[in-house]
């Protein structure tokens, strides 16, 4: 297994011990939301959730003064799910498969309305062209924002997520997971997706 793909299972289990309920899972969940947009280095009381349980692989390469690529798309989606999920009594991660891709740039694309499309897609054009990691998780915790006021909720991948912002870091890979976020902004039908849930 490759690790994104190594990412993707990580972000899934803690997601799942996030989701518990129980008080252990929720002073958590408080902690992560205080991470967001932050230096790792800078948040020690997330390192619990962020850094236990992690795979050998994920330090392979390590500096010593600088977070991982995994490491730092792990804290970038499990912060920005903490800030979402916030609130909600509905589970906010939710899995992508054939029939309905929940990603990132679909979610956002549900945020569209006949009032405010022109405001969300230059919020998504600033995720897109996004410089660096930091950059990007800045601007997506608006959009993130948004989403957690909707009426409607709006579910995200938050394991696709993780993946795709571990692979936005490689200068070869950046460009494809563009393009994925583009072809869900623009193609995905909303219609099929509001009839799957």
């Amino acid at each position: 297994m490759g690790e994104a793909e190594q990412v993707y299972f990580f972000v899934s289990r803690k997601i799942e011990l996030l989701n518990r309920g129980d008080p252990g899972s929720k002073a958590l969940l408080a902690k992560l939301r205080r991470g967001v947009g932050k230096y790792l280095a800078d948040v020690p009381e997330i390192w619990e959730i962020i850094l236990s349980d992690m795979p050998d692989e994920f330090f392979r390469g390590l500096s010593i003064s600088e977070p991982t690529r995994a490491e730092m798309a792990i804290q970038t989606a499990l912060t920005l799910y903490a800030l979402h999920q916030q609130g909600n009594e509905k589970q906010m991660d939710v899995k992508s498969d054939r029939d309905s891709r929940r990603t990132f740039a679909v979610a956002t694309r549900r945020l569209i309305t006949d009032d405010n499309a022109e405001t969300i897609k230059k919020r998504f054009d600033k995720v897109i062209t996004a410089s660096d990691l930091t950059e990007l998780s800045q601007h997506a915790r608006g959009l993130i924002q948004i989403m957690k006021a909707a009426s409607k909720p709006i579910q995200i991948d938050y394991s696709q997520f993780a993946k795709d912002l571990y692979y936005f870091q490689f200068p070869e890979y950046k460009k494809m997971v563009l393009l994925s976020w583009g072809r869900d902004f623009y193609k995905v039908s909303i219609k099929k997706e509001e009839d799957s849930e």
